[in-house]
């Protein structure tokens, strides 16, 4: 199958996160483990490693929700496997864990700032924040470079508006989720500017 052929980490990432996805749904240490998982600030400063590796691979409600349509359908399914196709796995993986981690990390860094402000509630420090949808963001964010030059403008506005549509506000501050999403697209916007320009080496 060609989708599988050009795209082969993607597909197996894929697999990966609906497995999680059946056991995150059925297994009665779900809320425990996505607990342990959330890439909150307590977990950060506790276990960073596990809870980064770990919160990417959780995908968090029904497989038709509409935020699963956007992040893992249409964010893994589609723009990170198109990244994988045309540009190379190596590219496809930077652009995913570019957004999961640079996004959780700066993220937090506002958090921090924020909850330091009162601009946040206190509890926003142990808030399960677990989840595909950064890395997902920054591809969606990256596929701008497979769109013609007029269609630009509404992907943007899209990639920036999903999350939006949604958000709460703290005064003129989003939700940190929100945030979150918000840099992670911008880091993808950058890598696809600098790292995605050119197409993968042919052999």
């Amino acid at each position: 199958m060609s989708y599988v052929r050009r795209g082969p980490w993607t597909c197996g990432f894929l697999v990966v996160l609906l497995v999680a996805h059946a056991w995150f749904t059925f297994s009665p240490a779900a809320d425990g483990a996505v607990a342990w998982l959330s890439t909150n600030l307590e977990n950060l400063a506790r276990h960073p490693v596990g809870s980064l590796v770990g919160s990417a691979v959780v995908t968090d409600g029904p497989l038709l929700d509409p935020g699963l349509l956007i992040t893992l359908w249409l964010g893994i399914g589609v723009a990170l496997w198109w990244i994988e196709a045309h540009r190379g796995a190596g590219r496809a993986a930077t652009v995913f864990l570019g957004g999961h981690v640079g996004a959780t990390l700066l993220t937090a860094a506002v958090l921090v700032v924020a909850l330091r402000s009162g601009r946040y509630p206190d509890d926003t420090r142990s808030a399960v924040d677990v989840g595909i949808s950064y890395g997902a963001q920054a591809a969606l964010a990256a596929l701008v470079v497979a769109l013609p030059r007029k269609a630009w403008a509404p992907w943007v506005l899209f990639v920036l508006g999903w999350p939006i549509a949604d958000a709460e506000w703290f005064g003129l501050l989003p939700d940190f989720t929100t945030v979150g999403h918000l840099i992670a697209a911008a880091i993808g916007f950058v890598l696809a500017a600098t790292l995605l320009r050119t197409p993968r080496p042919t052999s």
